[in-house]
């Protein structure tokens, strides 16, 4: 993976905490997001952790150009600011995951594993308002019928939902990678979800997941928490680790 932060300290914390898992290779450090750009170029990293507010070119502008470099990378916001503009924006120009500097060390390690795996992570500091942003924008979008998936996209939307990677659903089904980033696309696209995390929301909630316990049932863990009107809603959180 590649860490991006025009702090050199915050860098070297960052490296010390992913250490902890011998699984996670750190292969390269920017300082700016321009830096972080081209290095993604050379080392094709499978997650980048950029920092929001950087000299140049600032994490969000990154966040964006490396998803159009390349759909596969996972891109992780790693922030001092939680406000709901930066969160908002990090997940439209594309991030998988969304963490504050203040959190428990252990929530850096989740999220890199996560999205690492292809799924999403947000930390729970964030959870609940993104759950209202996502209230909102599916009250402004309420039609998302399922009827408009095929059965193909339907099986990739419940691997979504139960918080697999693409290469773990191209296994279960049986089909090449590829094909599975494809059918991922569609159903975003069908369904008017801004990313897997609204995806996996729209699986649970149309009956897709069988419950934990169950055959088959979801190895992710969804949390039953409160918006600000009080409704109770459900989020994806993380996958099980």
């Amino acid at each position: 993976m590649l860490i991006a932060d025009d702090e050199a300290m915050i860098r070297a914390g960052v490296r010390a905490i992913l250490a902890r898992d011998p699984h996670v290779e750190v292969v390269a450090e920017a300082s700016d997001g321009h830096e972080a750009i081209a290095l993604a170029r050379v080392h094709r990293p499978d997650v980048v952790l950029l920092d929001i507010q950087m000299p140049g070119l600032d994490g969000l502008t990154a966040a964006a150009r490396l998803h159009r470099d390349s759909a596969a990378v996972g891109v992780i916001m790693l922030t001092t600011f939680g406000q709901d503009a930066y969160v908002t924006r990090a997940l439209e120009e594309g991030a998988d995951g969304f963490l504050l500097k203040a959190d428990d060390p252990r929530e850096l390690l989740n999220g890199v594993r996560a999205v690492g795996a292809g799924g999403a992570y947000l930390s729970p500091r964030v959870a609940g308002r993104v759950i209202a942003g996502m209230r909102a924008h599916r009250a402004a979008h309420p039609h998302r019928p399922l009827e408009r998936l095929t059965e193909r996209e339907r099986e990739v939307l419940a691997g979504l939902g139960t918080g697999l990677s693409n290469a773990e659903i191209a296994s279960r089904l049986h089909l090449v990678e590829g094909t599975v980033k494809a059918h991922v696309s569609a159903v975003l696209a069908k369904l008017g979800a801004r990313n897997r995390v609204e995806a996996a929301i729209s699986a649970y909630e149309a009956g897709l997941i069988p419950p934990a316990g169950e055959a088959g049932g979801t190895r992710t863990r969804f949390a039953a928490l409160e918006d600000p009107d009080g409704n109770r809603v459900t989020l994806l959180e993380n996958p099980a680790t």
